[in-house]
């Protein structure tokens, strides 16, 4: 693989960066884009196409983010391009009811069956948020529980710390959100049952739903422990609470019916986000049809949007979960098994050269904490050497490899990743691991 820092500098990127500062806060629409936690400037993408990213100056890198984890038929899938392009003739937006709504929602629904009755919204922050709103209605209680190291988007409630205890309210985790807010958010440690346990204990009658990614991925891969899901469903039910898994990023990745089916999961409410649109603006919120049903103009529960169910993401979603689901006998096999050579490929190149590593794996996502310890929460997941892992994604990048920008994002891979990928990346990471050894 050719070196980059050999190639063309990235002369237009930077010019796009000092352009972009004019005009968005830090240059960036959102915060992990500025490269912040790992040094360097972030390169600009102009074009990319099945497993591989080219930026602004020319320079190809295998993409390991994945616009973030929807791509898992590789960019620019050609059938829903040319879904997107169809729909795109008879206007982007309608504002209006159309079949291939209800034509996506049935493929979505197959595959889910735990989702009864379901919504259409443009993000995955706008999924949780309605489907917090959805539980307080049905339970007439008003705290939510999530775990640490957990991401439910950027509403008010979701953005909060752990307080000192177990069950102890969470502050606020970002400027602007009231502490009123955040006090009705108890933030516990991941993969713990008894802390659970003890906050209902201690909120009695009060909690009206847990939300959880059942494989985090917002602090880095963290697997649940054997039984952990389970036990979280046990006490929802014996509680009166509602279990609300969101599978934004799990969703059609772990498998084809995401966690919900990888786990045996049968919970009251599923999010889902942009794999359902191909990687186009689209969240879901759907679950059991006596919750579902509490809605607007069904029930009293509102909830809107202009460009829910659009005619764009409708089309390559049902493009996306078409082959999804005519190929999953093939297609997910692949995946695992390109995800464990490149995964365990790269981790034994890092025992190789001395640097402590921890892989963790849930099928086409995991990650490489540079600690030698166990990580199962957010709590281990901190303690890695971030600095370490900057020093490595810059090698890597430099290297043409590109690696989600900080130590606490999971990392992703596509259908489009073959053995050539898999052969450039532990190559590139040998290189890189003497760079981080000898730092």
């Amino acid at each position: 693989m050719r070196s980059l820092a050999q190639e063309t500098l990235h002369i237009k990127s930077q010019a796009l960066q000092q352009r972009a500062e004019r005009f968005f806060p830090g240059g960036v629409n959102s915060p992990v884009r500025a490269f912040r936690a790992v040094g360097g400037a972030p390169p600009f993408i102009e074009s990319a196409k099945g497993a591989w990213l080219t930026d602004a100056d020319g320079n190809r890198y295998i993409d390991y983010f994945g616009s973030w984890g929807p791509m898992i038929l590789g960019h620019a899938f050609p059938p829903a391009v040319e879904a997107i392009e169809r729909a795109a003739r008879n206007s982007s937006s309608f504002g209006a009811s159309t079949a291939a709504e209800a034509d996506l929602a049935e493929r979505i629904v197959a595959c889910y069956p735990a989702i009864e009755r379901l919504r259409f919204v443009s993000s995955g922050t706008e999924a949780t948020m309605s489907a917090i709103r959805l539980a307080r209605a049905a339970t007439g209680r008003n705290i939510i529980v999530k775990f640490e190291g957990c991401y439910h988007g950027h509403s008010d409630g979701l953005l909060v710390k752990a307080g000192s205890g177990v069950a102890t309210f969470g502050i606020p985790g970002s400027a602007g959100v009231p502490d009123a807010i955040a006090h009705l958010t108890l933030a516990l440690p991941f993969n713990d049952l008894a802390a659970l346990e003890a906050a209902f204990a201690a909120h009695s009658n009060q909690i009206a739903a847990i939300i959880v990614e059942p494989v985090v991925g917002n602090a880095g891969c963290i697997p649940p422990s054997e039984g952990y899901l389970a036990g979280l469903r046990r006490l929802t039910q014996t509680h009166g609470s509602l279990l609300i898994v969101d599978e934004v990023m799990t969703g059609f990745r772990v498998a084809l019916g995401g966690a919900c089916q990888l786990y045996s999961l049968d919970p009251d409410l599923v999010t889902l986000g942009k794999i359902v649109g191909g990687g186009l603006p689209v969240g879901v919120f759907g679950g059991k049809r006596r919750f579902m049903d509490l809605l607007a103009p069904l029930g009293p529960v509102y909830q809107a949007g202009t460009l829910s169910g659009n005619p764009l993401a409708m089309a390559a979603g049902i493009a996306t979960l078409d082959a999804l689901q005519a190929n999953a006998s093939s297609i997910y096999p692949q995946l695992e098994a390109v995800s464990v050579a490149v995964a365990d490929g790269v981790a034994a190149e890092a025992r190789k050269a001395g640097v402590p590593l921890t892989l963790n794996r849930v099928g086409s996502m995991w990650t490489w904490f540079f600690t030698a310890d166990p990580v199962t929460n957010y709590e281990q997941a901190a303690r890695s050497d971030t600095a370490a892992f900057a020093r490595f994604h810059r090698a890597m990048l430099e290297r043409g490899v590109w690696l989600p920008p900080s130590q606490f994002e999971a990392a992703f891979l596509s259908a489009a990743h073959g053995e050539q990928e898999v052969a450039a990346t532990i190559a590139a990471a040998r290189d890189a691991f003497q760079a981080v050894a000898s730092a």
